[in-house]
């Protein structure tokens, strides 16, 4: 079988030299605590619009306990979560989809190749296929552990209607009482 084209080759990035940390990525992505998928941020291409970063998978991840009990494997939807965060980072950096907020609006042709356990690092590399500003985004995304792809698809990012989710939440919120 011939090797796996690389959205990137792992020599055009140096996963010791971090651009963005993951106080850097929080002003970008709104995920917070255990939806948290990105450690940092390694490579940033903005003429071909892509964008390498990784995450180092821990023992103590919220899944490892039941995802298996006795071999813990990261979940798939945790892995294309990453490539989500990664994807929604750099498009709202470069404002390539000019929204507030960017939320899934699908997955295609997504592959697993190999699992990926408690103690590696899964390095995520997407690269933008086309873009219809405040419509959609589609990316290209590859996760690698040890420079062996092991997830692999296309990835569409839709704006979020942020004021509207906003006032829906505000709407449900029962009011505080009063003294």
């Amino acid at each position: 079988m011939p090797p796996r084209d690389f959205i990137i080759p792992p020599s055009d990035y140096d996963l010791d030299r971090v651009i963005a940390d993951i106080d850097e990525i929080r002003r970008y992505n709104q995920q917070r605590f255990e939806m948290e998928q990105l450690t940092a941020i390694v490579h940033e291409d903005l003429e071909r619009a892509l964008c390498v970063g990784y995450k180092d998978v821990g023992h103590d991840e919220f899944w490892v306990r039941g995802h298996f009990p006795a071999v813990p494997l990261m979940p798939g939807v945790m892995m294309c979560e990453a490539a989500a965060q990664l994807s929604s980072y750099f498009s709202k950096k470069y404002r390539l989809l000019e929204a507030e907020m960017i939320g899934f609006g699908g997955l295609e042709e997504v592959r697993f190749r190999e699992p990926v356990r408690p103690g590696d690092r899964l390095v995520i590399a997407v690269e933008r296929v086309r873009v219809r500003p405040k419509a959609m985004i589609v990316c290209r995304f590859q996760g690698l552990v040890n420079e062996s792809i092991v997830v692999e698809g296309l990835i569409k990012g839709v704006p979020l209607p942020v004021d509207f989710l906003t006032a829906q939440q505000q709407a449900a919120t029962p009011p505080a009482p009063t003294a």
